[in-house]
């Protein structure tokens, strides 16, 4: 199976081009406000027009109001929703929209009961339990998620080019998901970065195929 690639945090044309051509399947861009990688629905909307078909774009909310959500769905219908607050699964499945919902791991944290209450997510996000909302740019204890979890499984909480190979084939993931392990500054993405993730990640594909 090809382990897909999402490259988050996204503010920039040059940045939104050169993670297409490093080979990326998803696109996340934050609109959560507090966040060093914030964009507006409108700047959303600029830089998601660059993608092509078979891209997806992913919206990513914190504690977002009804009328927030209703907004950027209308504006970008395409989009896959990505919460990353105190969402329950009754103001996730409100939007109406498929969705990846963020947990956030540390020990004692029940990942299948979790999985049981969002059952109706798309998937399930694994980033490192931080204080405040958001990625922490921090690798959890993979060691954490259990053998079988009864949804597709995005791998994230500070990957990069020199551990995702690793993550990839401990874990082996739905997808994967990376910012900060890409990045030149908060924000601004290294293209070479970006094009040595998206290799790891194939290159852990092919190792998992080759047995």
């Amino acid at each position: 199976m090809r382990t897909r690639i999402k490259i988050c945090g996204l503010t920039r044309e040059a940045d939104v081009d050169d993670a297409l051509e490093a080979g990326a399947d998803a696109l996340g861009f934050v609109l959560y406000a507090k966040s060093p990688r914030h964009v507006t629905l409108e700047r959303a909307v600029e830089l998601i027009g660059r993608l092509p078909p078979f891209v997806t774009p992913v919206l990513l909310f914190v504690n977002a109001s009804p009328a927030e959500l209703r907004r950027a769905t209308e504006a970008l219908p395409q989009a896959l929703l990505q919460f990353h607050g105190d969402e329950t699964p009754d103001q996730c499945a409100a939007a109406a929209r498929p969705y990846l919902r963020a947990a956030r791991m540390a020990p004692g944290f029940d990942l299948l009961d979790f999985a049981a209450r969002f059952h109706g997510a798309a998937g399930l996000l694994l980033d490192t339990h931080a204080e405040s909302y958001g990625g922490s740019g921090k690798v959890f204890d993979w060691s954490l998620i259990p053998p079988s979890v009864p949804l597709p499984v995005v791998l994230s909480g500070g990957l990069s080019p020199a551990n995702v190979t690793d993550g990839v084939l401990r874990v082996r993931p739905w997808a994967v998901d990376v910012s900060s392990g890409v990045e030149q500054g908060k924000g601004i993405k290294h293209a070479a970065l970006m094009r040595r993730f998206c290799k790891a990640v194939r290159d852990a594909d092919e190792r998992l195929a080759a047995g």
